[in-house]
């Protein structure tokens, strides 16, 4: 039995590259308006750590939620009740910072786009309450305040931001 050596030319393509990346300028117009929309949770803990004027965090889940684990400082607007409290409990052009239980929840989504179809700016907190806890924040519960190390696969295990 005789062994035949087969040699092919072998072509490379690019999974990344099967769609061409877009124009410089369209990609900056594009992230630019993600940012338009969208922040993350070491941006609101340290907006919330200096009290810059202007912003107003939302956790936008039920009761039970709530109770269970919140954002210190956050003010509770459950999605259903965004129309009827927010005149109420947020004043006009105050820059609304939306948030839910985590990216494989749209609630955030949802309460964004009431809090927009009300008027207001509004951005949402991308990672929601889970990569808050996972980045290892305190947050506030029926028992008090709380805290859990830091998961090192979202945040430094040194608890200090990433400054990306």
């Amino acid at each position: 039995m005789s062994t035949t050596a087969v040699t092919t030319s072998a072509v490379t393509t690019s999974a990344v590259l099967s769609v061409p990346a877009a124009a410089p300028a369209e990609a900056a117009a594009h992230y630019a308006a993600r940012l338009a929309f969208e922040t993350d949770v070491s941006d609101v803990r340290a907006d919330l750590l200096s009290g810059a004027p202007g912003v107003v965090v939302v956790d936008s889940r039920n009761d039970t939620a709530w109770t269970q684990g919140h954002l210190p400082g956050a003010v509770h607007i459950p999605t259903a009740r965004i129309a009827e409290l927010a005149p109420r409990l947020i004043a006009p052009g105050q820059t609304v910072v939306t948030y839910c239980w985590g990216p494989g929840c749209n609630g955030a989504t949802r309460a964004a786009l009431a809090f927009a179809r009300l008027g207001y700016p509004v951005k949402e907190m991308l990672g929601g309450f889970e990569y808050w806890v996972r980045e290892g924040f305190p947050y506030e519960s029926a028992a008090g305040t709380e805290q859990r190390p830091v998961d090192d696969l979202t945040a430094p295990r040194s608890g200090i931001s990433c400054a990306c």
